[in-house]
C-alpha cells in the first residue's frame, strides 16, 4: 500500500497492511534539514524539501503545510517574528485590542494575501511532488483559536461572559475566513484539512456546545463539502468534551497526550479515527526508543484497529533521530 492508501483504509473502515503514521513535524522536519524553523515557516519551498525528506526518512503516510496560523497575520494582527521558533501574535497590540473594528476588518482572499498564498504554493508543491503516493495535508484555524489570534486569548475568554454577541460576530468572521481558506487548500492540492482549534480546550462544556461547537460543525461541513477529508486537533485536556468532538463528523480526531486513548475511545466509540495519544515530550524526545515503542503498542491497544500513529501534540524539534525510527518501527514500517 502507499502512504495515501494506507490512510484512506483506515478512515473507511479497512485493514491496512500496517499501522499509519501521521505525526504533526513543523520544527522537527525544519531541524531534521539542518534549517532554521523561521525560514520554514515564511518560503513554502523550504517547507515543502523538509516535509519530503521527513516523510522519507521516517516513512510517514502524510505530508503536511501546518505551520502557525496564516490567517491572523493576513488580516492585520501584528507578530513577533523569531530565526529558529514559531513567530508569535503580539497580544499587547492585538488587532481587535479595540472590538469596534471588527467591523472595518477587510476579508482576505487567500489567494493573494501574502501568508495564505504561501501555504496554498506549498499544498501545490507537495502535490506535485508525492502524487497520489502520500496524503497531503493543509490547516486551518479553528473558530476560537483564530478569535483569539485577533482578540487576545484573555480577552476573549472574557467576552465570551461579558459580550456573547460580538463573540458571535467574532466568529462569523473567522468561520467565513476559515471556509474560504480551506477551500483554496482542496483546490490547490490538499487531501485532508487540519481544523487546529486549541484554545477550545480552555472552555467548560457549556461554552463549548453553546458557542464553540456550532461554528466547528459549520466549518467540518463546508470543508466535506469541498472535498476534504478533516483532522480536528485541539490541544490540552479536552477530557469533558471529548463527546461533543466526536460527534463533529470529523475523519481523524487527535488526542492529547493528557487525555486516555481508552477514555477518548469510549466516549467517541468504535469507528472514529483517532491520532495521537502520545507524549511528545516526555516520551518522544526526552524517553528512550524503547519508551517510543512501548507507547505506540500501548496506544495500538488501547485506541483499536482505527487509530493513526502521532504524538499527542507537534514532535519536537529535539527529539532523537532513534526516537523517531522507534516510532516509525513500532508502526509496522521496515525503515
Amino acid at each position: 500500500m502507499t502512504g495515501r492508501e494506507r490512510i484512506l483504509a483506515v478512515l473507511g473502515a479497512q485493514t491496512p497492511d500496517r499501522s499509519s503514521l501521521m505525526p504533526i513535524t513543523m520544527m522537527f522536519a525544519a531541524a531534521r534539514a539542518g534549517l532554521n524553523y523561521g525560514r520554514y515557516a515564511w518560503d513554502f519551498r523550504i517547507l515543502v524539501e523538509c516535509q519530503l525528506r521527513a516523510a522519507e526518512d521516517y516513512g510517514f503516510d502524510h505530508v503536511s503545510a501546518i505551520t502557525e496560523t496564516r490567517e491572523a497575520p493576513d488580516c492585520g494582527a501584528p507578530i513577533r517574528s523569531f530565526d529558529n521558533q514559531p513567530y508569535a501574535l503580539d497580544e499587547e497590540r492585538s488587532l481587535l485590542l479595540d472590538k469596534a473594528k471588527l467591523a472595518a476588518i477587510a476579508m482576505p482572499d487567500p489567494c493573494s494575501a501574502a501568508h495564505m498564498a504561501d501555504r496554498l504554493a506549498a499544498l501545490a508543491g507537495l502535490k506535485r511532488r508525492v502524487g497520489g503516493d502520500l496524503i497531503v495535508e493543509g490547516w486551518v484555524e479553528g473558530p476560537c483559536g483564530a478569535a483569539a489570534d485577533l482578540r487576545g486569548i484573555n480577552r476573549l475568554m472574557l467576552d465570551f461572559h461579558d459580550d456573547p454577541a460580538f463573540v458571535a460576530d467574532l466568529f462569523e468572521f473567522v468561520l467565513a475566513l476559515a471556509i474560504s481558506f480551506g477551500r483554496a487548500q482542496v483546490d490547490a492540492g490538499a487531501d485532508v484539512i487540519g481544523v487546529g482549534d486549541p484554545a477550545a480546550s480552555l472552555v467548560g462544556p457549556r461554552l463549548y456546545g453553546q458557542f464553540v461547537w456550532p461554528y466547528q460543525q459549520r466549518l467540518v461541513d463546508a470543508l466535506h463539502e469541498a472535498g476534504a477529508k478533516v483532522r480536528l486537533h485541539i490541544c490540552g485536556n479536552t477530557r469533558r468534551i471529548l463527546a461533543q468532538m466526536g460527534s463533529l463528523g470529523c475523519e481523524i480526531v487527535d488526542i492529547d497526550s493528557m487525555v486516555p486513548l481508552a477514555e477518548a475511545r469510549a466516549a467517541m466509540g468504535p469507528d472514529q479515527v483517532l491520532l495521537g495519544g502520545i507524549d511528545p515530550v516526555r516520551v518522544i524526545q526526552d524517553g528512550a526508543p524503547a519508551d517510543v515503542a512501548a507507547a505506540v503498542e500501548t496506544c495500538l491497544r488501547d485506541a483499536g484497529p482505527r487509530y493513526i500513529v502521532g504524538g499527542g501534540c507537534e514532535i519536537p524539534a529535539a527529539t532523537p533521530h532513534a526516537n523517531m525510527l522507534a516510532m516509525a518501527r513500532a508502526a509496522g514500517r521496515a525503515v
